[in-house]
Order: structure tokens, then sequence, then C-alpha cells
């Protein structure tokens, strides 16, 4: 298999990505039903999705040196997206989501079939603990089919993809517990709520989401260490670019576009960045309106409308804009100053523009 366009490696990530589902279970077929039962949830989740780490994955490969792509970015390429699959079923535990790309969350899904069957014991703990179990499946087939990358490039150049994978899957636990944490800490006026959310933003998201592709397919691809410091310089603050940008969305996107109901971050209580600038900009009676409804799961549909007109009024949600720009804007200096291929560049200042201007 080579491929020679991101669309190109998207196309073939989808379909391996869901193959892979099955060849490595495929040694449990014994177990009989309960096996696709257990891989429906994934299934339907892996079918959706933009394929944007893969992509971000070929464009470091591409960084490295090689005209075209190849099989081991594709199988790198899949490994990142049961990864992302791995953290969107845990997530949703975690923060009580009832929907994924317009679907029923893994815990709900699992939920649902307990409940249809009328089976014993009580459904939603039913739910919440094979969703838990569906992760760690993921999680472990991702890594299998990062083996199979390695298996196809030299040695050292495997050797550093592993080191960075690792590095990202500790990370992105380490910025879960910051996210649960922040959503539980007292409200404290210190200045330092931005600073905060902007450390989850880093540490949940956008390095895995977008700086640990872009720098593992590089690696895989044989790159330097300058070319994966450099590149790291473009990711990091795309990466920040996009996790802001989809916080704007978990407030204000469109459901029948983003899948999830409008306003839900607000719902789960998120602390993120567009929270603290709203807080540091109203007055003490609308914080704590603010800091009243912020986590009720019961909020209605106007009570979302009062906290969107008080982020806009506040100024907050333009400033928030602001960040944004002021990170995709460093991502593309950097980009320039990397010096990378023109196709490779060209590749990145697309992936750039779609990380950061989108609708979901």
């Amino acid at each position: 298999m080579r491929t020679s366009t991101l669309t190109d490696v998207r196309d073939n990530v989808s379909a391996r990505t869901l193959a892979a589902l099955g060849e490595h279970t495929a040694r449990f077929a014994e177990v009989g039903a309960p096996v696709e039962e257990f891989l429906l949830p994934a299934r339907e989740l892996l079918s959706g999705g933009k394929r944007l780490r893969a992509q971000l994955c070929a464009a470091g490969w591409l960084a490295a040196g090689h005209e075209r792509t190849s099989e081991a970015v594709v199988l790198a390429g899949s490994a990142l997206e049961l990864f992302q699959a791995t953290a969107l079923v845990h997530d949703d535990v975690m923060d009580g989501s009832a929907t994924r790309r317009g679907l029923p969350a893994a815990h709900r899904r699992f939920a649902g079939h307990h409940t249809t069957n009328a089976w014993l014991g009580e459904a939603d703990s039913y739910g919440t603990a094979a969703a838990i179990v569906l992760g760690d499946l993921l999680l472990a087939l991702s890594a299998m089919e990062l083996e199979r990358a390695r298996e196809l490039v030299p040695p050292a150049a495997g050797r550093r993809a592993r080191e960075i994978y690792d590095v990202m899957t500790a990370e992105v636990a380490l910025g879960q517990y910051l996210d649960i944490r922040s959503q539980d800490l007292p409200w404290r006026d210190d200045g330092e709520e931005l600073t905060r959310a902007l450390q989850v933003v880093r540490h949940k998201s956008a390095r895995y989401s977008v700086e640990h592709p872009l720098v593992l397919g590089a690696a895989l691809g044989g790159g330097d260490d300058d070319l994966l410091a450099a590149l790291s310089g473009v990711g990091l603050p795309l990466g920040e670019a996009f996790q802001l940008r989809d916080d704007e969305l978990g407030v204000f996107g469109d459901p029948a576009v983003t899948g999830k109901p409008a306003g839900d971050d607000l719902r789960e209580g998120k602390r993120t960045a567009l929270v603290a600038l709203t807080a540091a900009r109203v007055d003490a009676t609308d914080r704590a309106d603010l800091r009243r409804r912020l986590g009720r799961a019961d909020l209605a549909p106007a009570e979302v409308g009062r906290l969107q007109d008080l982020i806009v009024a506040s100024g907050a949600l333009a400033e928030h804009g602001r960040l944004v720009e002021e990170r995709r804007e460093a991502a593309l200096r950097a980009l320039d100053d990397a010096h990378l291929p023109g196709h490779a560049r060209a590749a990145v200042a697309g992936l750039a523009e779609a990380l950061t201007r989108r609708d979901a």
C-alpha cells in the first residue's frame, strides 16, 4: 500500500482502523457473540471522525524527506485513531456525556443493551464498567498497530516513534486528571483560573491531538532531532489553537454539526479558558450566577442561552478568539522557520487551516 495525498491517508486509515478491530480480536472468536457486542460501540465511533491525527502523522513523515507516504504511515495513523477512540470513550464516561458524533456514547450504548435485554443489576453501572474496559481494549489495539508500523522502518526510527507514543499515552492520563481535578476545585479569585485552564488544554489535548502525531510521523520517517524540535514548535501552538476552538464549539457549536447538544461543556462544568475569561470580566453578581449554573446537568436551553449571552457580552468570546489566532499565527511562523520540503509544508499548512477554522 503506497499513498500520495492526505486524502489517501485518511481513507486508507479509516479502512485500516476498522479492519484492525477484527484482526486483533480474531484470536478470541471462540467467545462468540459477546465479542461483537463488545466491539459494536467502537465500530460506531471509529466509523466517524476526520482522521486529523493520522493526517498529521503523514505530514510529519513527509517532513522527514519522503515524497510519498507508506504502509507504515497508515498503520501508525491507525494506532493514533485507536488511541483517540480510547480517549473519547473514557472522556465520555468521566464527563457523563450522553452522545458522541451524534450517536449514543459507548457507556450509554452498553447501558441501553443491558436495559433492552432485561439483565440483572443496574444498567448505568454496567455501561460505565463496560466502556472503561472497551477503552482499555482500544488502547491495547493502538499499541499493536504501532508495533506493526515499527516493523516496517529502521529500528532506530521505530524506537524513537515508540518513545513519543509512550510519552503521549502517559501525558493524556495526566491531562485527564488535571481536567477532572479542575472541575472540583473550589472557585478562587486568585487570577490563576486561566493558567489552570490552559494547562489542561496543553496536557490533555494539544500535544496528543497535534504535536505528538506530527512529531511521531517525522520520527517514524527517520527525522533527526532538529526536525523533531522544529515540528514540536509548530505542533504545540497549533494544538492549543485546535483545543481552544473546540472549547468554543462546546458552548456555541451547532448540534447538527458537532453531534453534541449545544452548551454541553457548560452542563459538564468544564473550567475552560472561555469560562475563566468570562469570570474575570463580569461583575460579582454575574460571576456568582455563572458559577452557580456551571456544571448543572439539568441546565435548560434558556439557561444555556443566558450563559452564552454573558460570555459574548463580557468580551470573553472575542478575547478567546484572539488566543486562538495568536497560537495559529505562532504555529505558522514556526512552520516558516522549519524550512520543510514544499509538499510537506503545504500539507501542514492545510491541516493548520482545518484544525483552527472548523465547525465540528
